[in-house]
């Protein structure tokens, strides 16, 4: 299974805590690391599929992050699943602002950045199976902990790669 490197995560000094930027976080409970992920989002067209992914800061403290998420595939029965993951869109598709460098976002408390997850559902040899994608995990960066990434809705994910075996990551950026 292969895993994204080459990103910078870090936690900034506690705000003061009269500051009125503080945020609370409305979610679960707020793991330690101060993010929590959650599927923002996904689009299907022609066999190209992108799913975005929001990192919310949940914690007391900014949170900063610069490069690409790392992330790994499961299947239904939660069995990992072999996957090359690329930086940018690769050779799967250009797709405007995917394969923006990655640059370096401080999210105060409240706020998220976002990444998108870019495939192709083709096969392209009948000897290989298609593999589906029920569960996603997610780190900040490489040696972060890694997080299961819910739906809005708590159902499984779905990522169809077919046989193409190739997943394109965005960098993360400042969520709207």
């Amino acid at each position: 299974m292969a895993l994204l490197a080459g990103c910078v995560a870090r936690q900034e000094a506690l705000p003061d805590p009269s500051s009125t930027t503080a945020s609370t976080w409305a979610g679960p409970t707020c793991p330690k690391e101060g993010v929590s992920f959650r599927v923002a989002g996904s689009d299907a067209a022609m066999g190209l599929r992108v799913l975005t992914i929001d990192m919310v800061n949940c914690g007391r403290r900014p949170y900063t992050v610069n490069g690409y998420p790392s992330v790994r595939l499961f299947d239904e029965e939660h069995e990992p699943i072999e996957v090359a993951v690329l930086r940018g869109s690769g050779s799967i598709s250009s797709v405007p602002d995917f394969d923006n460098p990655p640059s370096e976002v401080t999210l105060r408390p409240g706020e998220k950045a976002r990444s998108g997850l870019l495939w192709r559902n083709l096969v392209t040899d009948a000897t290989v199976d298609a593999t589906t994608a029920s569960y996603l995990e997610a780190a900040p960066a490489e040696g972060r902990p890694w997080q299961q990434v819910p739906n809005e809705d708590a159902n499984p994910v779905h990522i169809d790669l077919g046989n193409t075996g190739q997943l394109g990551v965005q960098a993360w950026h400042k969520a709207p």
